[in-house]
Formats: C-alpha cells, sequence, structure tokens
C-alpha cells in the first residue's frame, strides 16, 4: 500500500490541487517501512492524480479538493480521504488504526470566481484553518 499527503511543513496541505509536494508513505502489514517527501514540480489539479499513479499510491489524504480533481483520482483507483487537517504524519498513523477523522463529502467550488463571501469547501471554515482553500 502506498499513502500519499499534501505536504507542507509537516502538516496536511489545505488544497490538493495547489499543493507543492506530497508525502509518500510505503505501507506494508499495517505499517509504515518508509516515507519520503516528493516535488510536484509545478504539476497543477488534473496531472496530480497522473502523477499519483504513476508513483503506485493507492490512498490519498489531503484537505480541500475539487471536484475534477476527485474525479481523476477516482478515475486512477485512488481511494481519497479529504477534509483532514494537522500532522501529516498523525493522520496517516490515525488511517492505518482506523481513526481517521475525514469528511466523505469534502468538496471545493470555487474555480474561477472570485473567492468572495459564501465561499464553501465542505468542511467548514474551521478545517481550513483560516485558509480559503484558494
Amino acid at each position: 500500500m502506498k499513502i500519499a499527503v499534501t505536504y507542507e511543513n509537516g502538516n496536511v496541505f489545505q488544497h490538493f490541487g495547489h499543493t507543492e509536494q506530497f508525502k509518500v508513505y510505503e505501507v506494508e502489514g499495517g505499517k509504515v517501512v518508509s516515507s519520503q517527501v516528493i516535488g510536484t514540480n509545478g504539476t497543477g489539479h488534473g496531472a496530480l492524480a497522473t502523477l499519483l499513479a504513476d508513483l503506485g499510491v493507492d490512498t490519498l489524504i489531503c484537505g480541500g479538493i475539487g471536484g475534477g480533481a476527485q474525479a481523476a483520482l477516482a478515475q486512477a483507483g485512488i481511494k481519497l480521504y479529504g477534509g483532514v487537517s494537522g500532522s501529516a504524519d498523525g493522520a496517516v498513523k490515525d488511517l492505518l488504526s482506523g481513526d481517521l477523522g475525514y469528511d466523505p463529502d469534502v468538496h471545493c467550488d470555487h474555480h474561477g470566481e472570485g473567492h468572495g463571501e459564501g465561499h464553501s469547501c465542505g468542511h467548514g471554515q474551521s478545517k481550513c484553518g483560516g485558509h480559503n482553500c484558494n
């Protein structure tokens, strides 16, 4: 099993399409056996699903994510755990122990909009940590 987490400064980065790094964990027997941080080299949105698939990732943990990226991940066969915040290592540990708190309906719909009043990431501003998922 390979788990990728959108990554910034040790934490789950809050917008999949703008992540500059993933931390990828190799899991065997329910335990992390290795991990490494991988740069996206400026790849954005839909192409990130291909990048993850090419790395052999089968599970993604992230904060906010748009519908197009969700569809691309589903097409690539990558299971999504969205609406997650906090420590990347802690999120993987929680996933492996069955304790990960995530939002199965997480969604950021704002592409091309002004990001003004009424913007919703589908997981509440408290989970965005004040970040407007843009």
